[in-house]
């Protein structure tokens, strides 16, 4: 895997901030809508099979990842926990370059050995997850 870093052409689409906006605009909408308490979608996958999906204890994930429990946040479903980790290492990166006129991160060649890797990782870390709720509830 090749990175580099560049500046923005003129003109060219700003992934960062479009990025940037659709975590803040979704971070905001989350917040809302479990501050004013609003009912929570029900798992057509747990009704029926009565175990638990993937992304099965997400919400109560970030409600304690957004009261400060991290540990319980990490507890309820490490997955989301993770992403919502990664999702906001990226909209700081994504602020300060955007912020900044900074140079953007991008990656230029992916062999398929490592599009391989990654993908298998990406499916590793699904079914292990899947096997913690599973235990876990």
């Amino acid at each position: 895997m090749r990175l580099t870093r560049r500046r923005l052409a003129g003109g060219e689409l700003d992934p960062e901030l479009v990025g940037l906006s659709v975590l803040a605009a979704s971070g905001a909408c989350a917040a809302v809508w479990l501050a004013w308490k609003f009912p929570t979608p029900i798992c057509i996958f747990h009704a029926i099979t009565g175990l638990p999906c993937v992304t099965c204890g997400g919400t109560r994930s970030v409600k304690n990842l957004l009261a400060g429990h991290v540990g319980a946040a990490f507890a309820w479903n490490p997955l989301v926990f993770l992403s919502l980790a990664g999702a906001g290492v990226f909209m700081i990166y994504a602020a300060a370059v955007t912020a900044f006129r900074m140079p953007r991160l991008r990656v230029v060649e992916i062999t398929a050995s490592e599009a391989r890797a990654l993908r298998l990782a990406i499916v590793l870390a699904l079914a292990a997850n899947w096997i913690y709720l599973i235990y876990r509830f």
